[in-house]
């Protein structure tokens, strides 16, 4: 376990033990003493940890806040650097290959993080090569290289353990598998267990589009959602993912949580000062909260959870939402046979200390040529597609009306365009933590980009 997470480990342990927030100095006390630790070693900057630290213990800062000093101003222009894809998608791969992934499962790994990039959800790409994947691997929950097993399969579907491997590994293992049951016998779904976060969804639905195949998977995640009725936090937000090959120069895809907000939005919009809205949060006394600091803090102590797609209730139909989550969750764990909910969740609640997430996906491709020539449905959801978007615009809006995978395909042009992704100072501070930690990555990356500026 690496140093930063080690001190992560003891920042969640006093967590658990002070749950509720603390107005007694010495607990702050502790709490900004972690953190300042945990920040030299070199933990991410946007950990949750400063977060729960600034709603709970009024010290979400690395360093002691000083009465005199204003806030600190956004990171500046001259903090990013932008860095060619194909120079960051070698440097994840040689990460992961430094971790002890064979090569060609890197390969795979860091196709899947590059894609998130391109396609402007950045959220899921190299922001959370470190945090999430690494820091996992130092924990020991998560598994740097495993077997990938085949535990039963028919012509037209399979089970597979990923045996807590890299999850963005065994997805792309799985939805390939049903791309080649679809194009022997019409459709294929595969069912996956043991698995781990698996980067962007859209991903495996950009897979089937691109073989001439309609293309669905889910995945199952730590409890966030309530169900309708009710105030507890049980499903994870839990996407469900479809990819359609269309006559654009991009498939359809839609990939989105089944929840009406996440976490990190709200952490967004705490940041701004702005209240959350109405419907996306409700507490265990049932009611839709709204004030944002408020939210969060109650988030960690477990006693507000996120609403499903509608919001809370019935009035605004949340129960479809709610039915969506739960048919993701029925899927990902009951062929499966696994854990969902608590146990899912990435810490041992008496602990404090990192746990396994053993998480389900599932993959289902169907092709489409023994049905209809794949031209000829491309050309006719094309026309379908295109006549949305010429459809009458609201005066109010900004003029254009995008269908799903547009906005995605907009952000892969133009950072395309621009020569690659802007890497801000948070995730530059990342890289040169995980060169340090290898020595193969200091003979091969001696000097990284944002270094040789300004020279």
């Amino acid at each position: 376990m690496s140093d930063a997470s080690s001190i992560r480990t003891e920042i969640l342990s006093l967590v658990s033990r002070h749950p509720g927030g603390e107005t007694d100095p010495s607990v702050c006390s502790e709490y900004q003493s972690l953190l300042s630790q945990f920040k030299k070693a070199g933990g991410a900057d946007d950990d949750v940890v400063f977060t729960i630290g600034k709603v709970l213990y009024k010290c979400g800062t690395a360093e002691p806040p000083s009465v005199s000093s204003p806030s600190a101003p956004a990171a500046k222009t001259e903090d990013q650097c932008i860095i060619p894809f194909d120079y960051m998608r070698e440097f994840m791969k040689d990460v992961f290959v430094a971790y002890g992934t064979p090569s060609d499962r890197a390969d795979t790994c860091a196709d899947v993080l590059i894609a998130a990039d391109l396609r402007g959800i950045d959220s899921h790409g190299l922001g959370r090569l470190k945090p999430i994947y690494c820091d996992r691997i130092d924990a020991g929950i998560l598994k740097s290289n495993a077997p990938i097993e085949i535990l039963k399969e028919t012509d037209t579907t399979a089970l597979v353990d990923g045996n807590l491997g890299l999850g963005l590994y065994v997805g792309p293992y799985c939805m390939e598998m049903a791309i080649k049951k679809a194009k022997k016998h019409g459709v294929g779904m595969v069912f996956a267990k043991n698995s781990t976060h698996y980067g962007i969804a859209g991903h495996y639905a950009v897979m089937a589009a691109d073989a001439g195949c309609v293309g669905l998977t889910g995945t199952n995640a730590r409890p966030s959602i309530a169900p309708t009725y009710g105030t507890e936090p049980m499903l994870g937000t839990n996407p469900l993912t479809f990819g359609i090959p269309t006559s654009d120069p991009f498939p359809f895809v839609i990939d989105c949580a089944t929840s009406t907000n996440q976490r990190g939005k709200i952490e967004m919009y705490e940041r701004a000062g702005k209240s959350t809205p109405r419907g996306c949060v409700v507490d265990v006394n049932g009611i839709e909260r709204t004030d944002t600091s408020g939210i969060l803090r109650d988030m960690v102590a477990g006693t507000c959870a996120l609403t499903p797609v509608g919001g809370a209730g019935i009035e605004t139909a949340g129960y479809k939402g709610y039915g969506w989550a739960t048919a993701v969750e029925i899927l990902c764990t009951a062929v499966q046979s696994g854990p969902w909910g608590a146990d899912v969740c990435g810490v041992d609640r008496k602990t404090g200390k990192p746990a396994p997430m053993p998480l389900g996906h599932f993959f289902m491709a169907v092709d489409l040529e023994p049905l209809v020539p794949v031209e000829t449905f491309k050309n006719n959801a094309g026309k379908l597609l295109q006549a949305l978007r010429g459809s009458r615009k609201d005066p109010r809006g900004p003029g254009r009306i995008y269908t799903a995978g547009e906005l995605e395909n907009v952000a892969m042009t133009e950072r395309t365009a621009q020569g690659g992704m802007v890497v801000p100072l948070s995730l530059q501070k990342n890289m040169l933590l995980l060169r340090e930690k290898f020595e193969s990555l200091q003979e091969k990356y001696p000097e990284l980009p944002f270094e040789a500026r300004g020279e």
